[in-house]
């Protein structure tokens, strides 16, 4: 009897000993809530004054603020549970890989950091070893520091425009949320994706060119084609033989305009592959006029993974704009779209074809309000437009103010004869401006919205130039077709402005100043790519050449 009582006493005792085991692994081996806190608090008041935060010499790019955030909750650790990594940890990792559908590199937020450390724990949890407290407590300040900057980059972008060579004045997106209190929301909410969407621009065009994005990476993948580069020294017409022919077939076979079957061998520009590439040139918003000049062989010289950089850069200048005009009447110039778009609630009420600043007298990017209209104006030449084309050609032609139907004015207004202008000397104190009328360089109309770059959107006499597919070919300025339907539309609100009076006010030897019943922003802007609200993907020639720029600071 006492070998069996102390045989129970032994069990016992056992069963306890183990229990206690147990438990002191778990509160101290796997790390508790405290111990891991205090690893967190040791990070941070430990560090060295530097720039930027360091762990394990790596910096951390939301250092200003991830001390406050952990701070406010006494460095309790965000991803982990008694040195457990949670779900949401896992989830993090999961919209970091996501991110490159923004356009980002999902390696800028610690990615392959991230899949070191949880490669690392799941070793752990299937050997059932501990996992280090300084691993654990490291890996949520670098994972918090990761949700910070992904937040901040899908909010208002990973690059600032501000620093660009190429200008972009439009106000950018500011700082609207406390990263802090949105990552605390979150992991009370349990659902991370959400809060990071509700980051995103308001603009559909953004969520739905990430979905194009995300088609063209699987195209991509099953791209086989060698991208060289097509050159032409001049355009290729229906009819003609060119070497590069067969090179234009397999690419048209590749985006879907001829058929997997299509023999791509000859050299000829028949009927069949003209039909082709008018659908490809009306698809990528040119002409269809079958011609393959630069802009054609331009667009067909990009590859899968050409585009994907185009819907990358494009994505990022969508998270630079402001939402302020999201349900409000505004008028959208896309510059290297060639168009304007009157849009009232984000429909679209008018539409036409513009010419814009060629290259080297690029249209800015910039946004400003329209007040008035000018019916009959003098176009007021710049100076250096006066300086580098008006007086040599004077020069040379004495009768050309009159046959341009120019005046000298001085700087007051003050009509000047001509006859008592010294037009040779270095010195001219004067002004040159062309009188209304037909010949007008700014035509019969101009739509103001004052600005420092004295841009403004007119009329032109050169109405041909519309039928071009490349119309970046002015000063700076933006013609627009059809002035009087434009004009039409934003007197509505005007009275008496009806399409006979608008017409009268358009051929007079004066001008006429008429203002508007309220101010419409105007947006000036270079978007490469965009998605409609159909979820179809648009992509333009990068007519100024700045899509790199951009590309280079958002890979960097």
């Amino acid at each position: 009897m006492k070998i069996n009582m102390r045989s129970t006493i032994f069990s016992l005792n056992r069963v306890l000993f183990i229990s206690v085991f147990l438990f002191l692994i778990n509160q101290y081996s796997f790390g508790n809530q405290e111990d891991i806190a205090n690893q967190i608090r040791y990070r941070f008041e430990t560090d060295q004054p530097k720039e930027r935060l360091e762990i394990r010499d790596l910096p951390l790019v939301s250092g200003d603020e991830l001390f406050p955030f952990y701070t406010a909750r006494e460095f309790e650790p965000v991803w982990s549970e008694n040195g457990i990594l949670k779900e949401i940890a896992y989830e993090l990792r999961f919209e970091i890989k996501q991110a490159k559908y923004d356009g980002l590199n999902p390696k800028d937020y610690h990615l392959e950091l991230f899949d070191a450390f949880f490669e690392t724990f799941e070793q752990n949890k299937g050997s059932g070893s501990s996992n280090e407290i300084t691993d654990v407590a490291d890996l949520d300040i670098f994972l918090t520091d990761a949700f910070f900057r992904l937040a901040k980059d899908l909010e208002i972008g990973r690059v600032d425009p501000s620093v660009l060579k190429a200008e972009w004045e439009i106000p950018p997106m500011i700082k609207n949320t406390d990263y802090g209190k949105l990552l605390t929301e979150a992991t009370k909410g349990g659902q991370l994706r959400s809060y990071l969407v509700s980051l995103y621009p308001k603009f559909m065009m953004y969520r739905n060119g990430r979905e194009v994005l995300r088609a063209m990476e699987n195209i991509e993948e099953k791209d086989s084609l060698d991208w060289k580069e097509i050159k032409i020294n001049k355009s290729i017409k229906p009819g003609d033989s060119n070497s590069d022919i067969p090179v234009i077939r397999e690419r048209l076979r590749f985006w879907g305009y001829l058929s997997d079957s299509a023999d791509i061998s000859s050299k000829n520009y028949d009927s069949a592959l003209v039909d082709a590439v008018k659908s490809f040139q009306k698809e990528n918003g040119m002409e269809d006029d079958g011609i393959l000049g630069n802009l054609s062989i331009l667009s067909l010289n990009q590859s899968p993974s050409d585009l994907i950089d185009k819907i990358s850069v494009n994505l990022e200048r969508m998270r630079w704009l402001p939402d302020t005009v999201d349900n409000t009447e505004f008028i959208l110039v896309n510059i290297a779209n060639f168009q304007l778009d009157l849009l009232n609630k984000l429909d679209t009420i008018h539409t036409a074809k513009v010419i814009v600043g060629k290259r080297y007298h690029e249209s800015p990017i910039f946004m400003a309000e329209m007040s008035y209209i000018v019916f009959s104006p003098y176009w007021n030449i710049p100076y250096s437009i006066t300086r580098n084309e008006i007086l040599p050609s004077i020069r040379k032609n004495p009768n050309y103010l009159r046959d341009k139907n120019m005046e000298v004015v001085t700087s007051a207004g003050k009509v000047v004869d001509p006859s008592t202008v010294d037009f040779s000397s270095k010195s001219f104190p004067y002004w040159i401006r062309q009188k209304p009328g037909g010949s007008n360089s700014l035509g019969l109309v101009k739509f103001m919205f004052p600005n420092k770059h004295s841009v403004y959107i007119h009329d032109t006499p050169a109405r041909s130039l519309f039928s071009r597919e490349d119309r970046a070919l002015s000063h700076g300025c933006i013609r627009l077709q059809d002035p009087a339907k434009f004009a039409q539309i934003l007197l509505e609100g005007n009275r008496g402005w009806t399409p006979q009076k608008i017409d009268e006010a358009m051929h007079l030897d004066h001008e006429e100043i008429v203002n508007l019943d309220r101010k419409i922003p105007v947006v000036i802007l270079y978007l490469t790519f965009w998605a409609d609200s159909t979820g179809k993907g648009h992509f333009r020639p990068d007519i100024y050449g700045r899509d790199q720029e951009v590309l280079t600071a958002l890979r960097k």
